[in-house]
């Protein structure tokens, strides 16, 4: 009689054994090393800079109203939104984030694996020979050798025994290096919008900048045609008229600077949307006419709110885990082994029970002497958790610094730009008095000069001061986070769930 074999019921059966053994080992909550306990990071419960003014407004925990994940809508500006749905999807820097994401998420399932039996099926032949030819008392040759035929199909099972938990926390490990990553993408994508903002605006500073200086050009060729009527006339010197072509020729001359900036802000725009610079031409217009009021909350919020929190946090719980997995090698490996298959000749009768072959075992192994390597690996791991602390607390301090010094530069810059209104008001009105006193004989023109410049300086200043505004204003809502949330990381459940066996769940551990 032959026995019949089913590699694939093998299979199940083993599957079957592997994962019951691993629920029970899983539900015995052996685990080397500290469980992870998130510590408390130096936070205020207010933001002292948000003090009530016009410029921004007091919001709920959840920031309601605020363009979830599209911040730049607040702008209003469609130009702009277009431009930043490019940057996700686009810039290669963010590509280069995802692909890291990537990999962390492949090395989640690579640690997993180590939970499983590893199965190896093998198939040989093998043909031998014995002995030679011989000569008979006749003086007769023949052959008085064998020759002989074997094969051979098996399967083994080896399986390390994870009684200390150092592969369940190096899945713990991976998982939060995993999330880690996720939170890198996120800080990436707000860390390139934010910069595409800020060159948007720059650029749209420009171009005020030379409708500005344009404007003022024009108003000079006026002055420049009085002048040179005056000096036609005999009322006026050949210098006032040199004097008012310089001022033109200059205002024209500054005006077309402007352009070298403009060029290299939309330059840098197509880059960070993934584009050639010779790729992209944006229409001139210029800076919006008001300035978004930004919903500001606690600062505990941050800790939800900043990707880049988010990542350090969970790299904390990444070297947390390192600490367990390093514990776990002072412990005993207890690993099990199985093999069952048949060997014999010929092919055709190859699975029969008389062929049949298979054994069971099971090792166990300690480290005796390793000239205090292991100690020195828990301490490292011990000091780069240290470190990832120092790292994190420090990482919400500079949260709460930007978020501070936008905040006090929002409300100071507005009433910068509530005196820098009155500044102009008052240098028109002298460039008004000055040019009438020209016409009339009773002022220089180097007068008239004087007060045209210092309303060009003026309305200079009114433009930085709106430009100041409008990238303080991107900065605080990146500062802020931006409307991303820390619930949108990756599951570690989720993370998990890419293994071939159905596990129980790992959660309470990460």
């Amino acid at each position: 009689m032959y026995e019949r074999f089913s590699p694939s019921g093998y299979y199940r059966t083993v599957r079957l054994i592997c994962c019951q053994l691993s629920a029970l080992l899983l539900s015995g909550c052996l685990m080397a090393g500290p469980d992870y306990i998130q510590p408390a990071a130096i936070m205020s419960p207010r933001f002292k800079e948000a003090k009530p003014a016009p410029g921004w407004t007091v919001a709920s925990p959840m920031l309601a109203g605020f363009p979830k994940g599209e911040w730049w809508k607040i702008f209003n500006d469609p130009v702009l939104n277009s431009l930043e749905e490019q940057v996700a999807i686009s810039n290669q820097n963010v590509k280069e984030y995802e692909a890291k994401y990537r990999n962390a998420r492949a090395l989640v399932m690579a640690a997993q694996a180590n939970l499983y039996p590893t199965l190896t099926g093998t198939f040989s032949f093998a043909r031998n020979g014995q002995g030679g030819s011989a000569t008979s008392t006749s003086g007769t040759t023949y052959n008085a050798g064998s020759t002989r035929n074997t094969y051979a199909a098996e399967m083994s099972v080896d399986w390390e025994i994870d009684l200390w938990g150092k592969i369940r926390r190096g899945i713990e490990e991976q998982t939060a290096a995993a999330q880690a990553s996720a939170a890198d993408i996120e800080n990436a994508k707000l860390s390139y919008q934010s910069q595409l903002a800020q060159d948007y605006f720059s650029l749209r500073y420009e171009e005020s900048l030379k409708k500005l200086l344009e404007r003022y050009a024009t108003l000079y060729e006026q002055a420049l045609k009085i002048v040179r009527t005056r000096h036609i006339g005999g009322t006026a010197s050949g210098s006032d008229e040199w004097q008012a072509r310089n001022q033109l020729e200059a205002a024209r001359a500054s005006a077309t600077a402007t352009d070298v900036a403009r060029s290299q802000y939309e330059h840098a725009i197509a880059v960070l949307i993934g584009k050639a610079p010779a790729d992209l031409t944006l229409a001139r217009a210029g800076m919006p006419a008001t300035i978004p009021n930004v919903p500001v909350t606690i600062p505990a919020v941050l800790l939800q709110r900043r990707p880049d929190i988010a990542s350090a946090e969970r790299t904390m719980a990444e070297y947390n885990a390192a600490i367990g997995v390093n514990i776990a090698a002072f412990y005993p490996q207890v690993s099990l082994s199985a093999s069952y298959g048949y060997s014999g000749s010929p092919l055709q009768t190859l699975i029969r029970l008389s062929n049949r072959i298979w054994s069971l075992g099971a090792s166990a192994s300690e480290t005796l002497f390793d000239g205090g390597a292991r100690t020195a690996a828990v301490e490292e791991a011990q000091a780069n958790y240290d470190g990832a602390v120092a790292t994190y607390r420090q990482t919400v301090l500079s949260a709460l610094q930007d978020t501070e010094d936008q905040l006090s530069g929002l409300r100071i810059l507005r009433e910068q730009g509530l005196q820098q209104d009155r500044a102009v008001y008052a240098a028109m009105k002298a460039v008004d008095i000055s040019m009438n006193e020209y016409r009339y004989g009773t002022a220089i023109y180097t007068t008239v000069i004087t007060s045209q410049q210092t309303a060009v300086s003026a309305q200079e200043s009114v433009l930085q001061i709106k430009q100041n505004r409008l990238l303080a204003t991107v900065k605080l809502i990146v500062d802020l986070g931006g409307g991303w949330d820390n619930k949108e990381l990756p599951d570690a459940t989720v993370l998990q769930q890419n293994s071939p066996f159905a596990l129980p769940s790992m959660e309470g551990h990460t």
